[in-house]
């Protein structure tokens, strides 16, 4: 038998894996959790969710619309501020395949809330979700900012610059160690480093590091 169109389509799309752009749900059990992944592709560039497919590509099939339901919660209800996504069914090989598309927000951060209420931002990476630090927060409150900001090169700058320039790859807390910068004025300076090209954020073995750009030299 030819296969349809939106077998195709969806075939395509598990072919392509779990990357930033798209994640695999074998089921949905907890509209909390599912907040995250919505927050952290909103926070990064959209994206898909496919559930209903197994991490190996392994279609399951969604078991209830009660998981429709539970996504739809995770966004209005859990997520701050709430986001619109679209949803989309389509039955392939005898089994329902839930596509959920979510779009970059343009009011970031959209934060997931825990069971206390309280609420954490999420960046998508590769195909993990991840909690977002303290310079993507500056990052994005800045973006907000409709005034430009100027960045002055003092001697604390210079300073913070040698630092990154002299470890490679350097945490957070090692920044603000070897230039005994505080810690939030470190956190808005990193962030005003990578908004003007100086700097940019990595994550690697689980935590996030700053380098210098390969051009600059501080």
């Amino acid at each position: 038998m030819t296969p349809s169109n939106d077998e195709n389509y969806v075939l395509k799309m598990i072919g392509e894996g779990e990357h930033v752009r798209q994640d695999f749900k074998f089921a949905i059990s907890d509209a909390r959790k599912i907040a995250k992944s919505i927050s952290a592709f909103s926070n990064t560039e959209g994206g898909k969710l496919l559930v209903g497919v197994k991490d190996n590509g392994k279609i399951a099939g969604v078991r209830s619309e009660e998981e429709i339901y539970m996504i739809e919660a995770a966004a209005k209800m859990y997520c701050v501020p709430e986001v619109n996504i679209s949803n989309r069914i389509f039955h392939i090989q005898g089994k329902a395949v839930l596509e959920v598309t979510i779009e970059e927000s343009v009011n970031k951060p959209v934060c997931a809330l825990d069971e206390n209420s309280k609420a954490w931002a999420y960046v998508r990476i590769k195909d993990e979700n991840i909690l977002a630090d303290t310079v993507f927060l500056n990052r994005w409150k800045y973006n907000k900012q409709d005034e430009k900001v100027v960045v002055t090169y003092s001697e604390r700058e210079k300073r913070l610059l040698e630092v990154i320039g002299k470890n490679g790859e350097i945490s957070l807390n090692k920044c603000c160690k070897l230039s005994k910068i505080p810690r939030p004025a470190t956190s808005r300076l990193l962030a005003d480093f990578i908004r003007f090209g100086l700097v940019e954020q990595v994550f690697r073995e689980h935590a996030f590091y700053f380098r210098l750009k390969e051009e600059i030299t501080p």
